[in-house]
């Protein structure tokens, strides 16, 4: 039997929980025993993807955790971890109304065919953003054993409707670039559209309506030679966890669908020496080849889709008396949730790429 809510290789990662359920968990197995915990560091990576202004839900939720298992003392055991958040501030009669009536461009139609009409409609239950705390959770755990080690991953919106941030210089990432981006609540590279990004997102929510973007990352001083071809590839597996992410429509690596537009002398990376270290002199197929890292900086861009949940008036299907209704959406939602999804990428990407790391480490090198 395949544990549907399972992900990992070498850590095993297994989430449980609704939105508007008593809690949500995630039970991490795999860790090597002994790596000391930092608390405080989990705490600040939970509350970066916390909604905290206008531009985002009223929905607050504390993220206050509890561990019940696998940490003593500050450090791990080698037994599974737990980790427990409740929630506590769910309006769950805000999806009474519309039980029976899905809401557009969410799960709850597919949902409701394939669990025969017994998924929790109230906030979405498992498929609801909700869940993406428990990915802040392995990604702060994932993020102190790289850290130490010279590998950082760092991401920026690289846009959110048609208001663009500049972009990564693919071949010639800045390390400080990086670390700087990984310290800021709405990352971008260029700060003077920061404001233009905001004064959108706060259009949409006036206007009842909501924004999509795109997300761009970086994982610098990663070695070459990572990557398990054919299924465990960097991309097949990156693409797999990224997709768990609610509302993501679309991956790409590199110059991704855009290299489609050059000519082949244009976009191959050459060889080049620097530093006595193999290198390219560019970076178009964004430092993976043949599933496998290159050791130059991978880069990765993200489609986040506009929240679904807007404040206009739509059409549905009542699914009891199969008519078609009027459908307006109560509750507290985000007018576009790029500026909080970019917290969890990270976190994403800092577990696959521990996970995918292992493969050719022992556990002791996770101390």
């Amino acid at each position: 039997m395949v544990a549907l809510n399972a992900f990992g290789q070498n850590i095993k990662i297994t989430l449980f929980g609704e939105s508007h359920g008593p809690a949500l968990g995630i039970v991490i197995d795999g860790l090597a025993g002994g790596i000391t915990i930092d608390e405080t560091l989990i705490q600040n990576q939970l509350k970066k993807r916390r909604p905290k202004s206008v531009y985002s839900t009223s929905r607050i939720e504390d993220d206050e955790y509890e561990i019940l298992s696998g940490i003593y003392e500050g450090k791990t055991t080698g037994a599974p971890i737990t980790f427990l958040i409740k929630n506590t501030n769910t309006h769950s009669k805000d999806y009474f109304d519309n039980a029976n009536s899905p809401r557009p461009s969410h799960a709850d139609y597919p949902a409701f065919v394939k669990y025969n009409g017994f998924n929790d409609p109230r906030g979405g239950g498992i498929f609801s953003g909700r869940i993406t705390s428990l990915f802040m959770i392995i990604g702060s755990i994932s993020k102190q054993i790289l850290n130490p080690k010279n590998i950082f991953v760092g991401s920026h919106i690289q846009s959110i409707k048609n208001i663009e941030d500049n972009s990564f210089d693919f071949a010639k990432i800045n390390d400080s670039l990086i670390k700087k981006l990984e310290t800021l609540d709405f990352p971008v590279i260029n700060s003077d559209i920061e404001a233009s990004m905001k004064e959108l997102i706060l259009s949409a929510k006036n206007d009842d309506d909501s924004v999509g973007g795109v997300i761009e990352s970086a994982i610098i001083n990663l070695p070459a030679g990572i990557g398990e071809p054919l299924f465990l590839s960097v991309e097949s597996y990156l693409s797999s966890l990224i997709f768990s992410i609610p509302s993501v429509k679309g991956i790409e690596f590199g110059l991704g669908f855009n290299i489609t537009k050059k000519y082949g002398h244009e976009v191959n990376d050459n060889y080049t020496i620097e530093n006595h270290q193999i290198k390219t002199t560019s970076n178009n197929n964004g430092g993976i080849l043949g599933g496998i890292s290159t050791g130059m900086p991978l880069i990765i861009r993200v489609a986040i889709k506009p929240t679904p949940s807007i404040g206009k008036i739509q059409k549905s299907i009542n699914l009891k008396t199969n008519e078609l209704v009027d459908l307006e959406i109560k509750g507290r939602h985000d007018p576009a949730i790029v500026n909080r999804v970019v917290h969890v990428i990270n976190s994403v990407l800092y577990f696959g790429i521990l996970d995918l790391l292992l493969f050719s480490k022992p556990k002791e090198w996770m101390l």
